[in-house]
């Protein structure tokens, strides 16, 4: 397979010559990453442009150089493809540079290691061209040839990190991190990746089905990498800065439900245990200890439930996800005016708890504290006035967030230079 290839080399590269100097526009780009990938580089492009001369496609291969210093560069631009030099180091740089300058109305990226068949190309390209945004390859649908993938990945970390993926974001992808995708040039645009390193693969899909983008999978085989050195992968650092991701991008996941968790269940528990100790066999049960538990519980629940709506306001601002109807109505009703005065109401009833604790201190005991009876005051008194004094902070905070600063040109008198001002 590889000796044909390699024979119809030269035939392609000048197939490929004749067709950028045409005026018609070019339909593909197949986009490779690179650093120091000579073993597999030549090998790949030739690959590619082989598929581009079987299928008769007006495209380019474009190589994403990562700073190579082994001759990357000088074996793609001989072989006839074009090379682009990307200064800031990452797997995620080198596609967002090599995808932005990508001349194709759709782009296939792919690794250069020789771990992808880019002679077939031809699913993902009629999939582009059916109006789909992004096509996924999956490799566990397609076939994962021996040595080709570690075990940890295959079987641990690909599979429950695309598991975490569909369940945050209901993604319909069933092979998140997989290296051999195609997407639109214009949906890459309207997708406004920012991650430069391996997190990269999980921001694309993420996004493309965060915008309502038109997703699809098709079945892509994964071989054994031909270079003789170690992979630039590494499963368990990389694996984490995936899981983080994902969890960023996903503020319900990380503050609010576990929030929600937290005020429910200690809520229940502090309510129950206000009224008195709940006694378990053998003399043992929950009491005043755990009463001060629940109401720590309740105030981080809030807390995280106010972190949710801050992240969110925050992401959506700095175009990190896409405006969110509901979250958009739900903060035009709960207002500075609304939150201030709820806050204001709970700090007063925890300072009269405090209060009433005192009194109650000092009638029943003379000056000798009972905790049966005064920390079950107490505990609460200090859980809404705590929550009060959250959501007096926190709503300033969303209010400041939701500040709309305009800069107006301001007319300068004739002879000066105008100025903007805030």
């Amino acid at each position: 397979m590889i000796s044909s290839v390699m024979a119809s080399g030269e035939a392609v590269r000048q197939s490929q010559t004749d067709r950028s100097s045409e005026s018609e526009p070019i339909e593909l780009t197949i986009l490779m990453p690179c650093l120091n990938e000579a073993e597999t580089l030549a090998t790949c492009i030739r690959k590619a442009q082989q598929f581009l001369h079987q299928y008769d496609v007006r495209g380019e291969v474009l190589i994403a150089d990562n700073g190579s210093t082994d001759g990357s560069q000088q074996i793609a631009a001989e072989l006839g493809a074009r090379v682009i030099d990307v200064p800031v180091r990452g797997y995620g740089a080198a596609l967002s540079c090599g995808s932005a300058a990508a001349r194709g109305a759709y782009i296939i990226m792919g690794d250069s290691d020789d771990s992808y068949d880019f002679t077939d190309l031809s699913s993902f390209l009629e999939r582009l061209r059916e109006g789909y945004d992004l096509v996924m390859g999956n490799r566990f649908r397609g076939g994962i040839k021996p040595g080709a993938m570690p075990w940890k990945n295959r079987y641990l970390g690909n599979p429950v990190l695309t598991a975490i993926g569909r369940l945050f974001f209901r993604c319909p992808v069933g092979d998140f991190h997989c290296g051999l995708r195609g997407y639109s040039a214009q949906a890459f645009r309207q997708m406004d990746l920012r991650t430069t390193g391996m997190e990269f693969a999980s921001e694309m899909v993420i996004k493309a089905n965060l915008l309502k983008m038109r997703v699809c999978e098709v079945a892509t085989t994964l071989s054994p990498d031909g270079r003789s050195r170690a992979p630039h992968l590494r499963p368990w650092r990389d694996g984490w800065r995936h899981l983080r991701f994902m969890l960023l991008y996903s503020p319900r996941w990380l503050f609010l439900y576990p929030g929600l968790l937290l005020i429910i269940v200690g809520l229940l528990l502090g309510i129950r245990l206000m009224f008195g100790p709940i006694t378990l066999s053998g003399n043992r049960g929950f009491d005043i200890n755990t009463l001060a538990y629940a109401a720590a519980m309740v105030i981080i629940g809030v807390q995280a439930v106010a972190f949710s709506v801050l992240s969110k306001v925050f992401a959506v601002q700095e175009g990190l996800l896409p405006p969110d109807p509901r979250l958009e109505r739900v903060l035009n009703r709960i207002t500075l005016e609304v939150l201030l005065p709820i806050g204001l109401l709970l700090f007063l009833a925890g300072l009269g708890g405090s209060f009433a604790a005192v009194v109650d201190w000092g009638e029943r005991n003379f000056g000798v504290l009972d905790p049966e009876v005064s920390m079950r005051i107490v505990i609460p008194s200090i859980l809404v006035l705590t929550v009060g004094c959250q959501l007096i902070f926190n709503s300033f905070f969303l209010s400041l967030l939701l500040l709309r600063v305009r800069r107006l040109e301001v007319p300068a008198p004739e002879g000066m230079q105008s100025h903007p001002a805030a």
